[in-house]
């Protein structure tokens, strides 16, 4: 495990929420759920037990080494509480469990907005305005959008080569070919993934579905990368040249995963999602923030 400050704090019983709020997540590496007099435990690599209060959780987060045995997600499902399996500090995602009896509240409303045109576009210009809030969108339809988008993020990647000094060639990535790619393509690559694991992760703890998109189409996870633009400025496109000029030449993933991270905890990234997602649909916080 990369030392230095962890993207999601040690499990303890002083850091468990209380009961009168509705956690949005917690994360879990290293140890086993278990049911302990219909109640779900948390039993970690030192032996050290934390019942967790599930029906105060939106979504557990099950991180590298860690078992959750069949009544362990009876009861949190009972709870109302998903599961979902992630790489370290969520920095992957890899599946999650649908809940029968959530609140499909959010995604209803998600796919209203989705299914009209209308609604759909103003919610993609929404998310182009927090990215480009000087560029004249009224009036302005998804493909004209995305083609102003394609010019911008151009120029930006320009813009980062000069102020860092690095060589520029354009994004390339060749999927299973990896080490093809020049360092900055693969600091990008490597960021992005990272990007779309904790997006992945909240957008279902939030009760969204990561598969209903705006901007993006055609994709796995349209949502995911719709919002992941909105951040991928600082932490993957400015983060990728940065880092291409310190590592000389030489891809190292333990900084890179080092840097991402204390990036994502600089800008409070997990605190500050329900809010811009709330924003950018057009809906109330309160309500963007319930399963």
């Amino acid at each position: 495990m990369a030392a230095g400050q962890r993207l999601f704090v040690k499990v303890t019983r002083d850091s468990l929420p209380q009961v009168k709020d509705k956690y949005p997540f917690l994360y879990l590496e290293r140890g086993r759920l278990e049911i302990d007099d219909s109640s779900v435990k948390w039993i970690d690599s030192t032996n050290n037990v934390v019942p967790l209060p599930v029906a105060t959780l939106n979504a557990l987060l099950l991180g590298p080494g860690t078992s959750i045995t069949h009544d362990a997600v009876k009861t949190a499902t009972a709870a109302n509480c998903s599961v979902c399996w992630v790489g370290e500090d969520s920095l992957l995602f890899y599946a999650a469990g649908f809940l029968p009896t959530s609140d499909t509240r959010n995604l209803k409303q998600q796919i209203e907005l989705a299914a009209d045109s209308e609604k759909s576009v103003e919610v993609a210009r929404r998310m182009f305005k927090r990215r480009f809030p000087t560029a004249d969108l009224d009036g302005k339809n998804l493909k004209e959008m995305v083609g102003m988008e394609g010019h911008r993020v151009r120029a930006l990647y320009q813009a980062k080569a000069e102020e860092y000094q690095v060589g520029w060639k354009g994004r390339k990535f060749v999927p299973g070919k990896f080490e093809t790619s020049d360092i900055t393509n693969q600091v990008l690559t490597a960021c992005n993934a990272a990007l779309y694991g904790i997006l992945c992760s909240a957008v279902h703890s939030m009760g969204y579905s990561p598969h209903i998109g705006f901007i993006h189409s055609g994709s796995p996870l349209p949502f995911v990368y719709d919002l992941a633009d909105l951040y991928k400025e600082h932490l993957c496109i400015d983060l990728s040249f940065s880092l291409t000029r310190d590592m000389a030449g030489r891809y190292n993933k333990y900084k890179v995963s080092d840097a991402f991270r204390e990036r994502v905890i600089e800008m409070d990234l997990l605190a500050t999602l329900a809010d811009d997602v709330a924003e950018v649909l057009g809906v109330s916080r309160a309500r963007g923030r319930r399963k």
